[in-house]
């Protein structure tokens, strides 16, 4: 029966490609006797009308001649029915799921069940079997990537992964990021997952203020609560948004209790904690559940940390800060023309979260070079002093952030030094890479180690320039090390 269904395909499509089939051509001209015998010539060159073929075959779709198969696609509790007339040869061309349905099926159609948003594209998800091309909206990429899937169409479910993750900044109207890591989850999609997952911690702030924010999961907020990468103006604007979650989705006491409990109150200011403490009807329902984080918050403002390691056990997250984007803990850097010659700027950062250290300041020197070289590459002088021709491109960018003066108040104080890189997508700036210095270097290897900064369009540029932001984290290192 297959065998027959090829034929009838097979005649269909040459009723239907014509002067297309005919057209196609390959002239070898080392053959021919009249080319070169270069290796350019020698390959013979191609005429192709491999985009007739494929207008041709969405002909032979639309218009059902010589089709073999029906399609019924059924929404279950919905009377609404949609059939399309298709070709057994491509759909197991395409699926090995539907190879194996048309080969135990005994009639010429087949019912398919689906949800009223796959059926919805199912007319979509059939082209893209025909012409190997697709078109979508933002909210078509779930249900196209479950048909991907539940039909094995493995080109198509990558493709429709990568729209996903290059079209996290995209905005609409209830937001999608959260809704695609959900999916993600469900189906197993580990690239879509975790892109998505990164998207919304290194670009939270956004998060936060999109509609979709008090519609996630539980299990994604506490996900995201116990990351010590997010991105995100200050702790306060943290609670801010979680205490809206709460009051939107009403969770049950111990769901409340572990998200507020996630919170670094330590991070704020303590004219921020008073102000909770009076204002957040959230922080007074369940401030028995938190009562012993908001007092050792308190103490970790007023005491000196070496004094505060004495009597807590400090070596938790709610002494460790986040990426603040306040300028308390760092500063943008915008640095036009990257390539043409090294920049430095200047910053100042608070010594370090505590109360006792609110009013002490640390002087930050940052380098750019585009073009460093490593000692081994670097310029050689002769006994004359010729110096020996070197290959410049062979540099790459590197950076470097040093405090200005040092001082007895640094003792038991490490300094974690973060360096965001903006990209625009969809004309929205968002963090697109992360460059975490390990806390007793002053630089990091790796940076930029992949950009190509001479290339207008560079993902690592916007309208030319770098956009960097600088973030600096003080761990007070005595407090963790004394309890050891």
């Amino acid at each position: 029966m297959v065998q027959q269904d090829v034929r009838v395909l097979l005649v269909a499509l040459c009723l239907h490609l014509g002067a297309a089939a005919a057209g196609m051509l390959r002239v070898d001209p080392a053959q021919d006797g009249g080319g070169s015998s270069s290796s350019s010539s020698s390959s013979g060159d191609t005429i192709t009308h491999s985009l007739t073929v494929v207008q041709r075959l969405e002909a032979l779709l639309v218009q059902g001649n010589g089709s073999d198969v029906s399609l019924r696609v059924e929404t279950p509790n919905a009377d609404e029915v949609k059939v399309i007339q298709a070709h057994s040869l491509v759909l197991s061309l395409q699926s090995p799921v539907f190879e194996e349905m048309l080969l135990s099926r005994n009639s010429s159609t087949l019912v398919l069940k689906e949800n009223s948003d796959c059926a919805a594209v199912f007319d979509k998800f059939i082209r893209y079997l025909y012409c190997g091309e697709i078109s979508l909206r933002l909210d078509q990429a779930t249900p196209l990537h479950k048909l991907a899937s539940k039909y094995q169409v493995t080109g198509l479910q990558q493709g429709i992964t990568q729209y996903m993750t290059q079209n996290l900044a995209r905005d609409s109207s209830s937001g999608h990021v959260a809704g695609w890591y959900e999916y993600a989850l469900q189906a197993g999609d580990v690239t879509l997952r975790d892109s998505c997952l990164q998207y919304m911690a290194w670009n939270l702030s956004s998060v936060l203020q999109s509609g979709e924010w008090v519609t996630i999961s539980s299990q994604l907020l506490m996900s995201l609560l116990r990351r010590s990468d997010l991105i995100l103006q200050s702790e306060m604007e943290l609670f801010a948004a979680l205490e809206a979650w709460i009051i939107q989705n009403e969770p049950d006491g111990l769901t409340a209790e572990n998200a507020l409990r996630a919170v670094r109150y330590a991070m704020m200011p303590p004219r921020e904690l008073f102000r909770l403490q009076t204002q957040s009807a959230v922080l007074a329902r369940y401030q028995e559940s938190v009562r012993d984080l908001l007092y050792m918050s308190y103490q970790f403002h007023s005491a000196s940390p070496l004094h505060m390691a004495k009597f807590f056990d400090v070596n938790c997250s709610l002494f460790m800060p986040r990426n603040y984007l306040s300028s308390m803990w760092g500063s943008p850097w915008i640095i036009n023309n990257p390539t043409r010659d090294d920049r430095s700027t200047s910053f100042q950062t608070q010594l370090g979260p505590s109360g006792h250290d609110s009013s002490k300041r640390v002087t930050w020197n940052a380098l750019f070079s585009p073009r460093w070289l490593p000692l081994s590459m670097r310029p050689m002088y002769t006994e004359t002093g010729a110096m020996q021709p070197t290959r410049v491109e062979g540099g790459r960018p590197r950076i470097i952030i040093t405090p200005a003066t040092s001082s007895a108040d640094f003792a038991g104080v490490n300094f974690q030094k973060t360096v965001l890189v903006m990209a625009q997508q969809q004309g929205k700036v968002v963090v697109k890479h992360v460059y975490n210095f390990h806390q007793s270097t002053e630089e990091n290897g790796d940076f930029l180690a992949e950009a190509d900064l001479y290339r207008r369009t560079s993902e690592y540029l916007i309208d030319s320039s770098l956009f960097l932001h600088i973030v600096v984290k003080p761990l007070y290192q005595t407090l963790i090390s004394a309890k050891n």
